[in-house]
């Protein structure tokens, strides 16, 4: 903290945004499961820079300590009351560590793994009082966890404000200096190289913080006259002046493939029509202050995106990481915000523009020239831009059509706006759509590609549910493949679902040892979802009656997280591996039966799909798809860059150097070795995450004492 005048310090930015997160984690979105959702952002030359940077970091390792401690209690504890109980002799003496070396030799392992004392007098105590073991209260890494719960920084997506001058700083590994608040004299001088590593440092080990891009990002700012920049809504897509807000609105893609052609005439009806009900919602809105409802009343900003196109690519038989997949993107971007500035145009000539135009007008009419020579796909000729964007590229995209119309779409906007000006100072963003994607029935969010061709989401509320890509029976179709061959590749990827005629396990061996029809009808109910058959075949979906007295299973053996029933059963590892890929598939389309080679990159995810799965997209594609789309979107991209587990510092800071060269205005990276939570799980691991049990499984009390 900066020092005050009337002495001492104040408590700095760090200890404000520890008050704010606890505020945030008592506060559940919408009255459901969901914390508060917020964006914490700090500019790269505030004083407390170094420790935002690493506070997620050191939370994160408290995160790892609690949990490792509290198991490391429990074990430890527990085995000084096994010394106690093991002692053949009087009761006395088995408490005395003199006499009781089992016990002696206990309490030392126990104080060498720094077990405080009071613990350890505690047990003797407890001991002798007739107790014959303890649960100490252990704890998970389970995002809602109270292990998680007992730090901060958890409720705030974190990010740092850059400007080309840092940037360029960190090229040029020369000092940077530390602004102060109050009267914006010095308060210290760093290497900026030094604070880059920091950042690269921090996304990868926790994935925090984000980039935004300060001077990119106030370079298509379209009414500087207001003041800058400074912000974004919780998930970045949505940047614009203080005390503004935005309804969202995105349109599933997919919809408007037709028969495997793309609808272009509907989908430019699209944007002209939900451009006006946006500009009619902000009539309607209701904002969280008045500040709020005024500015935004004043500059009508307006959320209009997309989701799906990692769907309409594979649909249409394009990778991600294609050419042609980047220019349709581009495409489809710059007619979506194309046709919604020219029908703000419109309404502005029926209802006048908003309000702080005509003292904008000059800056947003630069920001519209400029996205209009980005759609005619030219590389100069840009104005007051210091990153140059990524033009449309007309000579890749496959459909000409999509081209011609992105440019006749922005030729009118600037006439129109010219005319008229702009009843919306800001139509579109790329927002994450993770819920409404859903709902949507997408197959990819956003502007995303697919996580994995399967995958098992984890619920706020507790449990998961299994999906499944529904795009790639389209692209088959689309690629030449006859319906007999699609059916067996499908299959390959995601099961049959049923152990009915499985090899090795099915019903008849299973007949064989005891299982009657009211035990395979349970199996066969819950491997719809199954992640794994071992998952499935367990005393929560059989019962434990059946499991101890048909079965003849010891009860003990049941609560034993690493007991697998199939092997009890004799079933070998190849019989259940084999059982496996036919109820829940391989999770991979790579070395499907008569999917050409050729074909792989059109189902490539974010990350390698199951158990055999070797491909994924490289960090790189990301941030071009980002970049081909940006130059044609209003606000931002809400984004993750998905990451691979042996990704390094330097490989998250050249992400980084990458966006901010493309012109991209702000995005996050996601290495997928960072998080003890991850939300999405795509991989056939021996031994289910913890999190992934039947939840049964992880009941039980907080502590129990137990008297022999």
């Amino acid at each position: 903290g900066e020092a005050l005048s009337g002495g001492g310090q104040s408590s700095g930015l760090m200890g404000f945004l520890k008050i704010g997160d606890r505020a945030a984690g008592a506060i559940k979105s919408g009255g459901t499961t969901r914390r508060a959702a917020k964006m914490v952002i700090c500019d790269a030359d505030h004083p407390d820079i170094e420790e935002f940077i690493n506070w997620k970091v050191r939370e994160e390792q408290k995160v790892a300590s609690i949990v490792a401690g509290s198991k490391m209690h429990e074990a430890r504890l527990n085995e000084i009351f096994g010394a106690i109980r093991a002692w053949d002799g009087s009761s006395e003496d088995a408490i005395d560590p003199v006499k009781n070396a089992q016990l002696k030799a206990a309490i030392r392992a126990a104080k060498k793994m720094s077990i405080p004392e009071t613990y350890v007098k505690r047990v003797l105590d407890y001991a002798k009082q007739g107790y014959a073991s303890i649960e100490f209260p252990t704890y998970d890494t389970d995002w809602d966890s109270e292990a998680y719960a007992s730090v901060s920084g958890q409720n705030s997506n974190n990010s740092i404000r850059v400007t080309d001058a840092f940037l360029k700083a960190v090229e040029n590994d020369a000092d940077w200096e530390l602004i102060r608040r109050t009267d914006g004299k010095v308060a210290k001088t760093i290497k900026a190289r030094a604070l880059w590593e920091d950042v690269g440092h921090a996304a990868w080990s926790c994935a925090d913080p984000g980039i935004q891009y300060h001077d990119t990002v106030n370079a298509w700012h379209t009414c500087p006259e207001d003041g800058e920049i400074r912000g974004s809504n919780p998930c970045s897509e949505y940047m614009f002046l203080d005390d503004t807000a935005c309804n969202l609105a995105s349109m599933n893609l997919l919809t408007f493939l037709q028969d495997g052609v793309f609808n272009a005439e509907e989908y430019m009806h699209a944007p002209r029509l939900w451009t006006l009900a946006l500009e009619v919602s902000v009539m309607m809105a209701q904002f969280p202050s008045k500040e709020i409802a005024n500015r935004s009343y004043e500059f009508r900003t307006l959320g209009l995106g997309f989701a799906n196109i990692g769907g309409l690519l594979m649909n249409l038989g394009y990778g991600y990481d294609s050419n042609e997949g980047r220019s349709l993107c581009g495409a489809l971007s710059a007619i979506m915000t194309g046709v919604s500035y020219a029908t703000s145009a419109e309404i502005a000539g029926e209802l006048g523009a908003f309000s702080g135009y005509e003292r904008n007008k000059d800056h947003m009419l630069r920001v519209i020239r400029n996205h209009r020579n980005a759609a005619h796909g030219n590389t100069d000729g840009y104005e007051g831009l210091a990153i140059k964007p990524v033009p449309l590229d007309m000579k890749n995209c496959p459909d000409q059509d999509l081209v011609d119309l992105a440019k006749i779409c922005w030729d009118e906007a600037l006439t129109l706006g010219e005319r008229h000006g702009f009843r919306n100072a800001q139509t579109s963003v790329v927002a994450p759509t993770g819920t409404i994607g859903l709902v949507m029935d997408c197959d990819t969010t956003g502007i995303e590609p697919d996580f994995a061709l399967v995958k098992f989401k984890k619920l706020a509320g507790g449990g998961y549910f299994k999906i499944i890509n529904q795009s790639v029976p389209g692209a088959l179709e689309k690629l030449g493949y006859p319906s007999s061959q699609i059916e067996e590749i499908v299959s390959y990827a995601v099961g049959h679902g049923s152990i009915g005629n499985a090899p090795a396990i099915n019903h008849t061996s299973l007949i064989g040892h005891g299982f009657g029809p009211a035990e395979l009808d349970k199996i066969e109910a819950a491997l719809r979802s199954a992640f794994d058959i071992r998952f499935v075949f367990n005393q929560w979906t059989l019962g434990q009656d059946f499991c101890t007295k048909v079965l003849g299973v010891p009860s003990e053996k049941l609560l034993d997280p690493t007991f697998d029933l199939l092997r009890h059963l004799g079933f070998s590892k190849a019989d259940i591996d084999l059982a496996n890929d036919h109820v829940c598939g391989t999770m991979t389309l790579e070395g499907a039966p008569h999917l050409k080679s050729e074909h792989y990159s059109i189902f490539d995810c974010a990350n390698p799909c199951g158990k055999k799965g070797k491909r994924y997209l490289s960090v790189n594609s990301h941030i071009h798809m980002m970049a081909a789309s940006q130059s044609f979107i209003s606000g931002a991209i809400s984004k993750t860059i998905n990451m691979p587990n042996d990704a390094t510092i330097e490989d998250c800071q050249k992400a980084y150097e990458l966006s901010w060269s493309l012109g991209v205005k702000a995005n996050a990276l996601g290495p997928n070795s960072v998080n003890h939570w991850p939300p999405l799980w795509w991989r056939m691991t021996t031994k289910p995450p913890k999190s992934l049990k039947p939840a049964a499984s992880m009941k039980k009390p907080k502590c129990w004492l137990k008297k022999s």
